[in-house]
């Protein structure tokens, strides 16, 4: 058997690219499992289709989580502009609950303001474990998904015919 290995590192990023830029506009975040899963199942579709040998579920779960990574990555970059526009919104939204005569903490408007402080690495980074895991989890059963659904079908040998069954004989005459 032909135990090449199928090049993950195209497919991934190709499917982690569109999912990650996809997860990560803030109308379209709302699918965000699902986009990052349909990323996956994508790149599965890419590795299954320039596959020397067929793939097995491993397989889909390794190009799965690799896209979910890359996703998460690309999520975290593409989400950094709109930051701002969230927290400005989440703002607006507090402000006119205020106004209907809800009663907020004191301190809520404290809140925005530490968040629209500058930008922390250390707080993007720890963001990015955190998404990284969850989407290279989602991944790995998209890629899963992918394969039992884009894989190439292992053709073994062919199999002998089954015999006949046995014909009943008649009981012995006394």
């Amino acid at each position: 058997m032909n135990s090449q290995k199928p090049n993950y590192l195209t497919p991934a990023l190709i499917g982690g690219a569109i999912a990650g830029v996809l997860s990560g506009i803030p109308i379209l975040n709302c699918l965000c499992c699902l986009w990052i899963i349909g990323g996956a199942i994508f790149a599965a579709y890419l590795l299954g289709k320039d596959a020397p040998v067929p793939l097995t579920p491993g397989d889909g779960a390794i190009v799965g989580a690799f896209s979910g990574v890359f996703g998460a990555v690309v999520n975290r970059l593409v989400g950094i502009p709109f930051q701002s526009l969230d927290l400005a919104f989440s703002k607006r939204v507090f402000e006119r609950i205020t106004e209907y005569g809800l009663t907020m903490p004191s301190d809520w408007e404290s809140w925005f303001n530490h968040g629209a402080g500058p930008f922390s690495v250390a707080i993007f980074l720890l963001g990015l474990v955190i998404v990284a895991a969850i989407f290279a989890a989602l991944g790995a059963l998209g890629g899963i998904i992918g394969v039992a659904l884009f894989g190439k079908k292992v053709s073994g040998p062919p199999r002998a015919p089954l015999p006949p069954p046995p014909q009943p004989t008649a009981p012995p005459q006394p």
